[in-house]
């Protein structure tokens, strides 16, 4: 009769400590997407030298606490430079976030944040060239629905007569 009692006990347990885990383990982490570019020549630099910049994208979202929190981090392996600290190479660069919410038809932007600090890392990248910048975290009041983090990078290069060029997308994150 002991075993009887014990094993049942036992399994409820078990079961009430891997279901509370399971809860709380999921609600507080990122879903993320990291995606890559093409490689982005310098239109301004046409000498020798490796000169093309490609880049990687983490995108992240999560729900919690009635808020969708999404984020991003940068990755790139730019042109090796024993002079790595170079203010010439851009104008402007900039990462773009966006929280958006799906529906049917075209996503709108419910919260969006330029990140210009952007900028200043690609231009004091390692010496070999690479580096990462993580955005700030975006947080935005959730109703119902499903939301997820969008967003792409500008460039302005210096020397090149021309502002921001056209957006370097990547994929977005998975929904939450």
């Amino acid at each position: 009769m002991l075993k009887r009692i014990t094993i049942p006990l036992l399994a409820v347990a078990v079961a009430g400590t891997t279901l509370a885990t399971a809860g709380t383990a999921s609600a507080a982490s990122y879903k993320c997407k990291t995606s890559s570019s093409g490689s982005y020549d310098d239109p301004s630099y046409s000498g020798p030298d490796s000169d093309n910049w490609e880049f990687d994208v983490k995108l992240c979202s999560k729900r919690s606490g009635g808020y969708i929190y999404t984020t991003a981090t940068v990755y790139w392996d730019g042109p090796y430079s024993s002079g790595t600290n170079n203010d010439f190479t851009f104008n402007k660069a900039r990462f773009h976030l966006d929280t958006k919410k799906s529906v049917s038809g075209p996503d709108p932007a419910v919260k969006s944040a330029n990140y210009t600090g952007l900028e200043a890392a690609l231009e004091n990248s390692s010496a070999a060239g690479n580096g990462a910048y993580k955005t700030g975290t975006l947080k935005y009041k959730a109703g119902s629905g499903r939301y997820y983090a969008d967003g792409y990078i500008q460039l302005d290069w210096s020397g090149d007569g021309k502002d921001y060029k056209a957006p370097i997308h990547f994929a977005a994150s998975p929904t939450v």
